[in-house]
């Protein structure tokens, strides 16, 4: 009895549903992110064609976002192996591992979208605000980071 309670069918349920909250949220906030960013380029580059790799930083800083939810998406499905050995605190740690991850890069892309779509209208504008523009993108990315590493953290105690 006590195995079932600590090993319920359903615990990797809560598992798999973190890694899909990782790889899904993580996504939605490059997507918006890198579309946010690439209407802005797109209008600034009507006026200034020769600044379009400049600007092509917040379309790059959405896309590393993907990836922390991938990362993290792939470390909780290769840690459920054995059903059976799988214990809901497992299936919990995972969980809030991918929520963190993929929440965070949610979040992250609002910023880096919104950032990224006036800073490249407005370095196409005024060149001294590039450095201002990049430094705020610092600050949006790293929420993002925050995700991933608590979301390793969390995936860590499942191994310990």
């Amino acid at each position: 009895m006590a195995n079932q309670d600590l090993y319920p069918a359903y615990s990797t349920f809560f598992g798999t549903i973190g890694a899909a909250s990782a790889i899904v949220f993580s996504s939605m906030g490059a997507a918006y992110g890198t579309a946010k960013s690439g209407v802005g380029i797109s209008t600034m580059a009507v006026m200034k064609p020769d600044l379009i790799m400049k600007s092509i930083i917040p379309v790059v800083m959405a896309g590393i976002l993907a990836i922390y939810g991938l990362v993290v998406s792939a470390l909780i499905a290769q840690g459920m192996k054995d059903p059976e050995t799988y214990s809901i605190f497992f299936g919990f740690c995972d969980f809030a591992a991918g929520l963190s991850v993929g929440l965070c890069g949610l979040a992250s892309g609002f910023a880096i979208g919104i950032v990224g779509d006036a800073g490249v209208r407005s370095t196409a504008q005024q060149p001294k605000l590039f450095v201002g523009m990049i430094l705020i993108l610092i600050f949006a990315e790293v929420l993002g980071l925050y995700g991933f590493i608590v979301g390793i953290i969390l995936h860590l105690k499942v191994k310990s």
